[in-house]
């Protein structure tokens, strides 16, 4: 990979070209001159008290090295990575108590301009909460899935709700070693406590927390975010929409919702189709308005809507450079403050929305979920005002891809096979037949300390090639849509003849953008709904599936990959180990993960590595599973795998479908 360039974008590499002749600063630039701490960075650095901080470092430090308090390095790598596994879970779930206090708002109609949109998966929802749902009204039944799922955040005793999803099996393991998690914030605070200077020293036992919290990540604030959000916006099915810088409209005014949350930029996308909205941008001098998204509330609003994306984590700063976008409405995580001092040199109105998060420099309008509408006109009205402000200053980019969105879990099940027939057995079946090799989750961030968006397209282009199915969330999705890998015919051009073939018969590209971070709990229950079709293992673990998040830089990140390997899926992250300087620490995330729950975590910055690990762990469990030997285009008896034009035959199938999807768009 040529290390010269520093996107592997080639939209986003002529922006960064540009930047660099007009002097203007990137976090590109800022990775190049900010070189990361080796101490820190490998683990060995202690900073929970004040007699701190303590650099445990020398050639036999495992053995020798100590803090004040006489904390060993193996100790000091655990805590610090069990902190990093708390941040990132309290960040998601801290989004899915919101996403639960709007559910409760909308039932109860304080929030007017919310409304349950997707009945079907609330009522699927309600059923697998035990909540009663025949012959009651629609909001009495929310209201009660909504109180059911803010008590897993203060439960003091007993398991999540969600728990039981998983396969008997997977909660056995779970059980057996006491990480089976009660409340969402107890987990998290007593992983702070546990952390704190004088209290856990044993790295196996903070690991363990560590998977207990990350477990309450996965099956708890992310499932129920996503299925949240389903319930009030609808349950995505495939769209098709746009990706790259040249997304940006020259004779209209563009607006980008950036972010996490999904609630406002809803209302935002409701608001930009008014009619008076259309005019007032006229009466400006625009034709229109244009909304376009980045990061993950960007995958929120394309799943179900098809509205454009610019791109993941390292296209914000590029796309404020264009000099196109009149205003960039920002909520939470993932947001470089290095934004408002670049809009300075352009245009662009940088506005902040949540009550959490605030950069100096940025108009703030604060959201509101009781005034949603208000705020969202505010808003859209703050950029068409802008408009007349546009120079001709920036790098204008017309580069753009189309690609295909919206695969839920429901559309997934349906789409192999329609309403009556709908079910994981065609998957299966092509799995254990050889055509598909396994399935790998290609998620994470993206990076400016690697060619950006690099290691996702190497490894989406080369995992294909080897047959194996990909499903895609957060920037990784990014990744691909902006490279233009998100279409069917990306299948006919790239992938080996097994997964072809299949994607050919259902009609889906090779790579299948789930959406934003929080829905890799969508990747949780399709495993699950896989193990319980069977044919493969009654588990998680032991499943042909991977997850690589190769440009990872969240803490995020890390608690989705440990409530993967918890579950029993091996992960591989990209770049340095941050418990490296550990060889114990390491052992444990490795070798005893594997050996408990059948899955494991492994850091690796080379990605011809990663990709030779990733079809090792595949083609072990194939062969554990005793599935047919792995050969391209060598392929065992399956069930047919019926194409769209046979399952329309299928009486009535054509005018219904799961969780509101219609089978006449798919």
């Amino acid at each position: 990979m040529d290390k010269a360039i520093k996107s592997a974008g080639t939209s986003a590499e002529q922006i960064i070209e540009w930047g660099t002749e007009h002097k203007i600063e990137t976090c590109f630039d800022r990775a190049e001159k900010m070189k990361p701490c080796p101490i820190g960075e490998s683990g060995a650095c202690c900073r929970v008290c004040h007699m701190g901080p303590c650099r445990l470092v020398g050639k036999n430090a495992e053995e020798e090295a100590r803090g004040v308090c006489g904390a060993t390095l193996s100790t000091v790598a655990a805590r610090n990575f069990l902190r990093m596994i708390a941040a990132g879970t309290s960040a998601h779930s801290d989004h899915a108590r919101d996403m639960a206090m709007t559910l409760l708002s909308a039932a109860t109609g304080e929030a007017k301009d919310f409304k349950i949109t997707d009945v079907k998966k609330l009522y699927r929802v309600a059923d697998i909460l035990q909540i009663e749902f025949e012959g009651r009204p629609v909001n009495d039944v929310a209201k009660d899935v909504a109180l059911k799922f803010i008590e897993d955040f203060g439960r003091q005793k007993g398991e999540l709700n969600y728990i039981k999803r998983a396969p008997k099996k997977t909660q056995d393991r779970w059980r057996k070693w006491g990480i089976v998690p009660r409340g969402i914030d107890r987990e998290v605070v007593e992983a702070m406590h546990r952390t704190n200077i004088g209290v856990d020293h044993d790295p196996d036992h903070l690991l363990s927390q560590g998977l207990r919290v990350a477990l309450a990540d996965g099956w708890g604030g992310c499932m129920v975010s996503s299925d949240i959000t389903d319930i009030l916006f609808g349950t995505p099915h495939p769209v098709k929409a746009e990706a790259s810088f040249g997304i940006f409209k020259e004779d209209e005014v563009n607006l980008v919702v950036h972010g996490h949350e999904p609630t406002l930029a809803e209302i935002i996308v409701d608001v930009t189709y008014d009619p008076k909205m259309i005019e007032y941008a006229k009466s400006k001098g625009a034709k229109g308005i244009n909304l376009g998204g980045m990061c993950c509330t960007a995958n929120e609003i394309l799943m179900r809507h098809g509205i454009p994306t610019a791109g993941g984590f390292t296209n914000q700063e590029l796309g404020v450079m264009t000099g196109l976008i009149d205003a960039l409405t920002v909520d939470v995580q993932c947001i470089m403050p290095a934004i408002v001092e670049l809009s300075k040199k352009f245009h662009t109105k940088i506005i902040t929305t949540s009550k959490k998060a605030m950069i100096p420099g940025a108009v703030h309008v604060e959201y509101e979920e009781h005034h949603a509408r208000e705020i969202a006109e505010k808003i859209v009205k703050m950029a068409i005002d802008n408009f007349p402000n546009r120079t001709k200053k920036g790098s204008h980019i017309t580069e753009k891809f189309p690609l295909i969105a919206g695969f839920s879990h429901e559309y997934i099940e349906y789409m192999q096979g329609g309403r009556w027939r709908a079910s994981f057995r065609p998957l299966n079946d092509a799995i254990m037949a050889g055509r598909v090799r396994g399935v790998v989750g290609l998620a994470g961030c993206d990076n400016p300390r690697v060619p950006s968006t690099g290691l996702h397209k190497y490894l989406a282009i080369e995992l294909i090639k080897n047959d194996v199915l990909i499903v895609s969330t957060g920037c990784g999705s990014a990744a691909c849509g902006t490279a233009g890998y998100l279409t069917p015919e990306m299948a006919l051009e790239n992938a080996g003849p097994g997964l072809r073939e299949v994607c050919e018969a259902i009609g889906i590209p090779p790579i299948l953008h789930l959406g934003a971070c929080v829905d890799n709990s969508r990747i949780l229950t399709i495993v699950t709904a896989m193990a319980a079709e069977g044919g493969l293992s009654d588990e998680i673990g032991g499943m042909p599936a991977v997850g690589i998040a190769p440009e990872w830089m969240s803490e995020k990140a890390i608690a989705i990959g440990c409530y993967f390997a918890a579950s029993g899926v091996p992960v591989i992250f990209g770049g340095e180990s941050p418990v490296g300087a550990s060889n114990e620490v390491t052992k444990i995330m490795t070798e005893v993960w594997f050996e408990r729950f059948m899955g494991a975590l492994h850091f690796e910055p080379d990605p011809e590595k990663m990709l030779a690990m990733a079809l090792d762990y595949i083609d072990k469990a194939r062969e554990m599973l005793k599935l047919r030997k792995y050969e391209p285009g060598k392929f065992g008896a399956e069930r047919v795998l019926m194409d769209m034009a046979a399952r329309r035959e299928i009486k009535g199938s054509a005018h219904a479908g799961v969780g509101g999807i219609n089978e006449s768009e798919s």
